[in-house]
C-alpha cells in the first residue's frame, strides 16, 4: 500500500495573524495577514512591501495613475507576533484533543 502525502503543508502563519518581518527590506514592521498564497509559499501583509505600480486608464478608472499596493513576503521571513515581539510557534493538544498552535516563549495558545 503506497503511502499518500498532503500535498499542501501546513504553515506556521494563516490568515488574521498579526506579524512581525523578521528579515528582508520590511525588516521590523507589523502588520495583518491578509492573504496567504500557499502554493508560492508567500502571503500578503497589511500596510508592508508596499511596491508601486503604474495603472492604465480604463473605463472602471479613467484617471489611471500611480498606485502603491502590497506586495507578497516569502513565509520564512515573517513571524507570529506575541505583544509585539517575534515568537516561534508549535502545535500540541489542547484541552478538547485538537492540535493548535501555541507560543513557544510562553506556552500560551495562539
Amino acid at each position: 500500500m503506497e503511502r499518500k502525502f498532503n500535498k499542501q503543508p501546513k504553515l506556521h502563519i494563516k490568515t488574521g495573524d498579526t506579524v512581525v518581518v523578521i528579515a528582508g527590506n520590511a525588516k521590523g514592521q507589523t502588520g495583518v495577514i491578509t492573504k496567504v498564497l500557499v502554493e508560492k509559499q508567500r502571503a500578503i501583509v497589511e500596510g508592508v512591501n508596499l511596491i508601486t505600480k503604474h495603472v492604465k486608464p480604463t473605463a472602471s478608472n479613467p484617471q489611471g495613475g500611480i498606485v502603491k499596493t502590497e506586495g507578497t513576503i516569502h513565509i520564512s521571513n515573517l513571524a507570529v507576533s506575541e505583544n509585539g515581539k517575534a515568537v516561534r510557534t508549535g502545535r500540541k493538544l489542547n484541552e478538547k484533543g485538537k492540535l493548535q498552535r501555541f507560543s513557544k516563549a510562553t506556552g500560551n495558545f495562539i
